[in-house]
């Protein structure tokens, strides 16, 4: 709901606001002091982020026998810790941590987060009854309920720009935001149908030459709390339980970026990924 008020503002300052209009992001006036005021009061990113680490990581096994996945090392550093490095970058320290499989070796590795530079809360997840993409945001509920939070996945590599990817999503009043990456071959992942900057759908595993774009969902995302009560209990997939209601009502957004991207899906990709990662740029 909104109101309408009334404000004084210098001629210098107005004239700066009016000359972010463009009529089609920001749509007028009154759009651009409420989208600066949103960004001065939430601040530069999200505050909280959590890390979906809970799964068993079966396509890299014999790897992840006896060690979770993002546990295992790229020059010289798990995933988790690449990932961590990543939030730490853009001021987010506080950090929920769904884990599952083999989640004692993660505790013991990690702690509670002091000697990264980062507070860590655990979310555990019964290793025989996973809670999916989407359940441990349910279940982080409590942690989650201030403001806007950042979800990402623990086994994943990706240097994107988090200041960027707020801006997009409070600009598109968005109830959540995907970052979107590109790839040569569409046709083994999700893809991204977009209208403007808006997701329609997702095209799942498209056949050669059919695919709507090379876009594809690089696992990480804004999501507004508001989102949390549509997830249901237990087991649920953000991509299944979560972005066609999402879409349906117009609050699904795509963020698409250029920096590198690496999801290992064998061991035979960790050697490429260990001499290809050029580390955090964006």
């Amino acid at each position: 709901m909104k109101e309408r008020v009334t404000l004084t503002i210098e001629k210098n300052l107005l004239a700066q606001i009016d000359g972010s209009v463009d009529g089609m992001t920001i749509k007028n006036r009154s759009h651009a002091v409420e989208l600066y005021l949103r960004r001065a009061l939430q601040g530069r990113v999200p505050t909280k982020a959590l890390i979906l680490a809970g799964g068993k990581g079966s396509r890299m096994l014999p790897l992840t026998k006896n060690t979770p996945k993002p546990l295992l090392e790229i020059q010289g550093a798990s995933f988790l810790e690449h990932n961590i490095q990543l939030l730490k970058r853009f001021g987010v320290r506080d950090i929920i941590l769904s884990i599952g499989y083999l989640k004692e070796q993660i505790k013991e590795k990690l702690g509670d987060g002091g000697l990264l530079g980062v507070n860590i809360t655990y979310i555990d997840e019964n290793p025989e009854k996973p809670l999916g993409t989407a359940g441990p945001i349910r279940k982080a509920k409590e942690y989650l309920q201030d403001g806007s939070f950042l979800v990402l996945n623990a086994d994943e590599l990706k240097d994107i720009n988090l200041e960027m990817l707020y801006k997009e999503h409070l600009k598109n009043e968005a109830a959540a935001t995907i970052a979107l990456t590109t790839v040569k071959d569409p046709s083994l992942f999700g893809v991204a149908m977009l209208d403007g900057n808006r997701i329609i759908r997702f095209v799942e595993k498209p056949s050669a030459g059919t695919a709507p774009s090379k876009l594809i969902n690089a696992g990480m995302y804004i999501f507004e709390p508001s989102i949390i009560d549509i997830i249901p209990s237990g087991y649920a997939m953000i991509e299944t339980d979560v972005f066609p209601k999402l879409a349906r009502d117009g609050k699904l957004y795509g963020y698409p970026f250029a920096g590198q991207w690496f999801v290992p899906e064998s061991p035979e990709w960790l050697p490429r990924i260990e001499k290809e990662w050029e580390g955090y740029k964006a």
